[in-house]
């Protein structure tokens, strides 16, 4: 009976867990506000208390999980609509570096040293303050830069250069198995497809591991290949 109980509670658990994760959004460990991150924190203690001893009361602790959902979704919501309150409970985007100075009270508030700071400019290849035009760091803690105009690269708009349109690639076929619905997309088929891979002399679908087609009607192909002997002596 304790098997029986340990599965359900786990199989329960994670559905909660499941609904939390959906209101978060998707949004990595490191990006998630402050209440966010302290929730998650909660709920480990939470829920691996409930796993490991079965002997404690399960709807506890699905009551205890479901009340930080519900705070969460509130706070979220709150924060979303409340500017004031937002700031409040979350960490506002702070800049750091104007016109290539530090701005000293700034980094007390964020309490990151100089030494922070240079890492993270040399981790996005600026070795020199002056490059910097504006450097913030934002509620995740990472740290955006924008490069005065005399350091940034050039683009094609910058050199009155037309581009063409790129759009996404589709693919067709991936790991052997053919992707109809996105073949009717473009108004192709399989026979169509079939003639492609025997211009390239591919004799069948098993033998392509992915391909897919861009805007322009241009097809990657990447067949289904072993590893020559360099490789496997890399890898070992």
């Amino acid at each position: 009976m304790e098997y029986v109980k340990l599965t359900f509670r786990i199989f329960s658990i994670m559905g909660l867990l499941l609904i939390l994760v959906l209101l978060t959004g998707r949004r990595k460990i490191g990006e998630l506000p402050v209440f966010d991150f302290l929730t998650i924190i909660i709920l480990g203690n939470v829920v691996g208390a409930d796993i490991a001893d079965p002997k404690i009361p399960h709807m506890p602790t699905a009551y205890a999980i479901a009340l930080l959902i519900a705070i969460q979704y509130v706070i979220s919501h709150f924060t979303i609509k409340n500017r004031k309150f937002g700031s409040t409970v979350t960490f506002e985007p702070m800049v750091i570096i104007q016109n290539g100075q530090f701005i000293k009270s700034n980094m007390k508030k964020v309490r990151y040293s100089i030494e922070n700071v240079l890492m993270f400019l040399r981790e996005k290849g600026i070795f020199d303050i002056t490059e910097v035009e504006f450097a913030i760091v934002e509620d995740s803690g990472n740290i955006s830069v924008m490069k005065k105009p005399e350091f940034q690269p050039l683009t094609p708009n910058d050199m009155k250069i037309t581009t063409k349109y790129k759009g996404l690639t589709l693919p067709l076929i991936v790991d052997g198995v053919v992707y109809e619905d996105n073949l009717k997309k473009i108004n192709l088929d399989k026979a169509w497809l079939q003639e492609q891979l025997r211009i390239n002399n591919i004799k069948g679908f098993n033998e392509v591991f992915y391909l897919d087609i861009n805007t322009e009607g241009k097809l990657c192909i990447s067949k289904v290949v072993e590893p020559s002997n360099f490789i496997k002596d890399f890898i070992i």
